[in-house]
């Protein structure tokens, strides 16, 4: 082939950013040599080279946003550019579209067969005419950030004007990318499609060896202990609602997805069958997805097919919250910060640890009884000494 066009990388996602290429042009690569770092949606993906030779050209660099079916390389000579590439990338991404629940398997990437200029699908979104452009141009204003007020949708003079207006009062605005962009997709989607309501309680954890100070239970385990008991105690917590269909589909395994901030934004690793895994071995799981999160080498596979969702905002700041349903999961948790409470406790005032819990459910596919019965297996199951 002449031109390796970015793959078609799954899971719905079109796009990706160059995070940082591993040859020059000139350069002779090998078959299955490292070429480019992307960064998609889900996490960073190295792209090897699908064949021998040398790079005659790099199209992009790194901070660009490329589109599947455009060209990352082009190669010296003329040979076929017909476009499939079959490889240990490909191979790669069928074993993980395999392993997880409800998935379509990738048996191949499919590279588009036309040559596409960089950028060419972005830039053909965008109604202006060649003076809104050379003005948008000469301004330093980006076309793609404004919404054109012309006849459907065109931009006009006066919107480029308006924008480097505010460019200038206000500083430029930054296209969302990557995790950013795949949260705000995400939210919306959640917005458009989920009915959600909120149950809100406080759990007496008082028992516990010194929750708040000094040796103590490891807050995150007894959380997903306290989940796992929950779903097993009611099962339509657990699971996956189709809102065309108005189908569900309650599950066995209890997959978490927990929520990691980071200064790239919000990542969801999954815990897998938190039902029958020790608490020791859960954690180390956990250790391992979030070392993954933070050196961005977290594989797709390992941010997909959760079942239910932990949000643990309380160990940064917050009490309750409203946390939100991702379709196709029906439910999500919340736990807010630990303090100490003035309660009443054997007819006495006392002062006992407590933690605010918030549990978000999808009311569609879940009964407040269900969600209520949810809530109160979770608050037993925290209330015990141990696990």
């Amino acid at each position: 082939m002449k031109y390796f066009k970015l793959p078609d990388l799954g899971e719905g996602l079109i796009e990706a950013e160059i995070v940082e290429w591993h040859i020059k042009a000139g350069d002779t690569v090998k078959v299955d040599q490292l070429m480019v770092s992307v960064e998609t949606a889900k996490a960073i993906v190295d792209v090897p080279s699908p064949q021998a030779g040398c790079v005659a050209a790099l199209f992009g660099q790194e901070g660009d946003v490329i589109h599947t079916g455009e060209p990352l390389v082009e190669y010296e000579g003329e040979t076929d550019d017909s476009g499939t590439v079959v490889g240990d990338l490909a191979v790669a991404a069928k074993n993980e579209s395999e392993g997880n629940q409800g998935q379509s398997p990738k048996d191949e990437f499919i590279i588009g067969s036309a040559y596409t200029e960089p950028n060419q699908l972005s830039s053909k979104s965008i109604k202006a005419t060649p003076s809104v452009r050379a003005l948008a141009n000469r301004l330093s204003v980006d076309l793609s950030h404004i919404n054109g007020s012309g006849e459907e949708g065109r931009i006009t003079l006066e919107d480029v004007e308006k924008a480097q207006g505010l460019n200038a009062d206000k500083g430029h605005s930054e296209a969302l990318k990557g995790v950013r962009k795949s949260m705000a997709k995400a939210m919306k989607l959640s917005h458009e499609n989920v009915v959600p309501v909120t149950l809100h309680d406080d759990v007496d954890i008082h028992a516990w060896t010194s929750p708040i100070e000094g040796e103590r239970q490891d807050i995150t385990m007894r959380l997903i202990h306290a989940i796992a008991a929950a779903c097993e105690a009611e099962p339509s917590m657990n699971t996956w609602f189709d809102g065309e269909q108005l189908t569900r589909r309650i599950l066995k395994t209890v997959d978490l997805g927990i929520a990691v901030d980071t200064d790239k934004g919000l990542f969801v690793p999954v815990l897998r069958d938190i039902k029958n895994r020790e608490l020791n071995n859960l954690r180390n799981g956990l250790d391992a997805l979030r070392v993954a999160v933070k050196s961005r080498k977290i594989p797709a596979a390992e941010m997909q097919g959760a079942t239910i969702t932990l949000s643990n905002f309380g160990t940064l700041a917050g009490k309750y919250a409203n946390p939100i349903v991702v379709p196709p999961q029906v439910a999500i948790v919340g736990a807010g910060g630990i303090r100490d409470e003035v309660v009443a406790f054997n007819g006495q005032a006392a002062i006992h640890a407590m933690m605010p819990l918030s549990v978000t459910f999808d009311h569609r596919a879940v009964t407040g009884g269900e969600a209520a019965r949810f809530l109160k297996a979770l608050m037993d199951d925290l209330a015990q000494p141990e696990v």
